[in-house]
């Protein structure tokens, strides 16, 4: 876990310009959870500099920072949800996701607004187990992470004799 100084260094300066709302801090290092935050605020911004914009960012388990965006389709049954490529590119790297991350905003002028990963995410995340830490959508718009085994505290994985 790092140290408090990372964790003093992250929490105040980064977050203040990029989004409204107090950091609820749940034992967790918040360098991660604000590099993620960042990361995805910054492809935003560049892909999306005009209008609606959304992003995820995920940590994989050597510390590996991997992004993704939703991609453009002219079908909306080929859709996928923008976390998608970054579970993706972590599986090309064989690494397992310890976080994960989405967010999106209404225009350039509107806040930054965490996504709970919808459940087909959740079930891909549950491939690198419960602990996996998922931000979640809250009323303050707090930058939380809760375990996805809290998401999914009834998964069907304990008829097979597993536990999340």
């Amino acid at each position: 876990m790092p140290s408090t100084e990372c964790h003093n260094l992250c929490f105040a300066p980064v977050l203040a310009p990029v989004m409204t709302g107090v950091i609820a801090f749940k034992g967790l290092s918040m360098c991660v959870e604000m590099d993620l935050y960042n990361a995805a605020v910054d492809l935003i911004r560049d892909r999306h500099p005009q209008g609606w914009g959304g992003a995820a960012a995920v940590m994989t388990s050597t510390g590996r920072l991997l992004t993704s965006v939703a991609p453009d389709t002219k079908n909306d049954a080929l859709a996928l949800c923008m976390d998608v490529g970054a579970y993706l590119e972590a599986h090309k790297f064989n690494e397992a996701v310890t976080h994960s991350l989405c967010i999106y905003r209404d225009d350039e002028l509107s806040p930054f607004k965490v996504l709970t990963p919808c459940g087909i995410c959740q079930e891909r995340l549950v491939h690198w187990g419960g602990s996996v830490l998922a931000a979640i959508t809250n009323v303050e718009n707090k930058l939380i992470f809760t375990p996805v085994r809290e998401l999914q505290p009834f998964h069907w994985s304990e008829v097979n004799g597993g536990e999340l």
